[in-house]
């Protein structure tokens, strides 16, 4: 028998499985309990694996090549440096204790990491690989550091407080305080950086926030427990996570209002949206999986399975 065509539709069933596995974007899920990151396919929304990520992978941000995560480990108050080619860890950078959410600038040079215990922000350095600085903040217990799009300012949201800091990243130093309500979460800005979204948890609001004058716009009602926020790449919608009651809350930013909400897992956490803006991805802390939202319909399409307690979600 001719081996020949038998090797070349072997050859061809390779090929076609590795399109399949690499058509689309791949988001990342940070899973504390299991100490890993599942990769999912955005086109297909299957599984590809998952792989070491440290102790407890809590905060996440992709370099702005797309060959780089940054992962906050907060059991060994480190910063992983993971190598997405090799999908291996590729260096521990100590930061301080207990780092929760992680974001980079726009420009790449700084990854910071907002540290729980220690009340500050580490700015690490991606040329050098090293913590090169902390600025404290005066709300305790931080847990988001998100840059606004020109890298200006650096918003931190803390557990314990009523209250969003603002930094000025070039004046390495706090330069506003935001009254906004109990327990700031999740922060997004609208592309042009005119406007910054949070979630305060335990008043269950969404404060819009007017960046150049720092000050409340709006407060918007949404539901039990808001806390995730992710803004889609259009400016025209922000998503909030809402963890007691297991939805997405989905508002239009022109008129500051509840369009939709959208029925997800339990305890919705932290999330990400494709960058052509078509599909949001929602980790859901105990449920053990992600819900897929269709931002056109803003409908579940799906539910993946993931690690134990996912955290939030990237996609480069």
């Amino acid at each position: 028998m001719n081996r020949l065509p038998v090797l070349i539709l072997s050859a061809l069933a390779m090929l076609h499985a590795s399109a399949i596995a690499v058509a689309g974007s791949i988001a990342y899920v940070p899973n504390e309990k299991s100490g890993t990151l599942t990769l999912i396919d955005t086109e297909s929304d299957q599984v590809l694996g998952a792989m070491p990520a440290g102790a407890k992978p809590r905060g996440i941000a992709a370099s702005r090549d797309g060959k780089r995560l940054y992962v906050s480990d907060q059991l060994n108050n480190a910063l992983l440096v993971v190598d997405l080619e090799s999908r291996k860890v590729r260096l521990k950078i100590d930061l301080g204790e207990s780092p929760e959410g992680v974001s980079i600038s726009p420009d790449g040079k700084w990854v910071v990491a907002a540290s729980e215990v220690s009340n500050g922000v580490a700015f690490v350095d991606t040329a050098t690989e090293s913590k090169a600085f902390t600025i404290k903040t005066q709300g305790k217990n931080p847990e988001h550091a998100v840059f606004s799009p020109d890298g200006r300012w650096l918003y931190v949201s803390a557990e314990e407080a009523d209250t969003v800091d603002v930094i000025d990243v070039q004046k390495r130093e706090q330069v506003a305080l935001i009254k906004v309500a109990r327990r700031p979460r999740g922060i997004a800005f609208t592309p042009d950086g005119t406007r910054a979204y949070v979630a305060c948890e335990l008043d269950s609001t969404v404060f819009a926030i007017a960046v150049p004058e720092h000050r409340v716009l709006a407060a918007i009602k949404a539901g039990q427990f808001s806390n995730g926020v992710t803004m889609r790449p259009d400016g025209q919608r922000v998503y909030v996570s809402n963890g007691r009651e297991g939805t997405v809350s989905v508002i239009d930013t022109k008129e500051n209002r509840i369009i939709e909400t959208v029925p997800v897992g339990q305890r919705p956490w932290n999330m990400a949206i494709t960058p052509d803006g078509k599909k949001l991805y929602v980790a859901n802390g105990r449920s053990n999986n992600v819900s897929v939202i269709d931002t056109d319909t803003n409908r579940k399409l799906r539910d993946i399975a993931v690690g134990e307690a996912p955290w939030g979600v990237v996609i480069p």
